[in-house]
């Protein structure tokens, strides 16, 4: 009996799909290397984030595009590589068993529903991303479509295929339940997808044609656990575009300061120099220093105030410094004025910190 590998490879010499996927995860891969400052062996959610992962907050503030990048993105070399080896050995067969554009949509479907579920059951809680929600998707439907071709599969290469694939999904879902850090919910959701998928988009060689009926049943099972997948999400803790809005405020926040900063030492070296009178020096602190703290102080305190964003405790703390150096900075203004000559300072003026 020739191996249903022979017979699909001769059906289907090639596997683009598979290898466009692949080369897609490592180039975007390395692309965050390169340019984006995400670790070899270990990538920052913050870089992450950037470049499309799931995460709660962010993918339920209108970026629902996160579920589908979320699926090219990878954590570190090793997540990379053990990935790209799982999809080059079952994305093979599986474009081969039912060709390449049904490849791709059992592909990007199941990595979407494996997304929707982690997003459900870790909401807040984690960054996910990995194409592993979609290749388990591509194992259900390798295990599918082998079941059904198991009458013209010799006993060995039935159990060695379908029971392969079968002990690789349990004990990769095991170690998932064991080891922290592993989206388990992405990979039982591709599967369960990835199956249901199959179903609908059923090819075969000796096997019956797949009825209609199962087809719809499938379909329709899919549909329901999208939607009522979608109607559980958990509410985010906060805004994303709030976070972000705050993290854009505070980078502009230290950019000033570190302006005002300069503008105090100038004023410090002209005190010593004795150049400036008491008011002029007063009305360029008041000018300067005061009145940009002023603008910030005003600024920061309209803000999202929301105590569950990330950044809300630095934005505390940064509002009560811009408020200090302004009271400090309007005395300093008013105790210049208020000397009894106009005369120019005899000692140097010192940054209040």
């Amino acid at each position: 009996m020739i191996s249903i590998y022979d017979r699909l490879t001769y059906r289907s010499p090639s596997t683009p799909m598979t290898n466009i996927i692949i080369v897609l995860n490592v180039g975007i891969f390395a692309a965050m290397v390169i340019f984006a400052g995400a670790g070899f062996w270990h990538s920052p959610n913050d870089v992450q984030l950037l470049w499309g992962a799931n995460f709660g907050p962010a993918t339920q503030d209108g970026e629902w595009w996160r579920l589908g990048t979320a699926m090219f993105l990878h954590f570190g070399v090793m997540h990379l590589l053990l990935n790209c080896l799982s999809l080059w050995e079952a994305g093979q067969l599986v474009e081969r068993m039912y060709g390449r554009w049904r490849f791709i949509m059992i592909y990007v479907l199941a990595g979407l529903t494996g997304n929707l579920l982690s997003l459900v059951v870790q909401g807040n809680q984690a960054v996910s991303g990995g194409a592993s929600g979609a290749i388990f998707g591509v194992y259900g439907a390798a295990l599918i479509y082998l079941w059904r071709e198991r009458a013209a599969i010799s006993a060995r290469e039935f159990k060695w295929l379908f029971g392969g694939g079968c002990a690789f999904s349990i004990i990769t879902i095991v170690l998932g339940f064991i080891i922290p850090g592993i989206d388990n919910a992405a990979h039982i959701g591709g599967f369960i997808a990835g199956g249901l998928v199959s179903i609908v988009l059923s090819q075969s060689m000796t096997a019956r044609l797949m009825p209609v009926m199962h087809k719809s049943m499938a379909a329709t099972v899919l549909l329901l656990a999208c939607v009522g997948l979608a109607s559980n999400i958990p509410e985010p803790k906060y805004r994303w575009s709030d976070e972000l809005l705050l993290r854009s405020e505070i980078n502009a926040f230290m950019y000033e300061n570190q302006a005002i900063n300069r503008t105090w030492l100038e004023i410090a070296h002209e005190s010593k120099q004795g150049s400036k009178t008491f008011e002029e020096l007063a009305s360029k602190i008041d000018f300067a220093v005061s009145k940009p703290y002023q603008a910030q102080v005003e600024k920061l305190s309209k803000l999202p105030q929301d105590p569950e964003l990330p950044s809300a405790q630095q934005l505390e703390s940064l509002l009560e410094y811009a408020e200090t150096r302004k009271n400090q900075s309007e005395e300093l203004v008013k105790g210049l004025r208020n000397q009894p000559t106009q005369d120019a300072p005899s000692k140097e003026i010192n940054n209040p910190d």
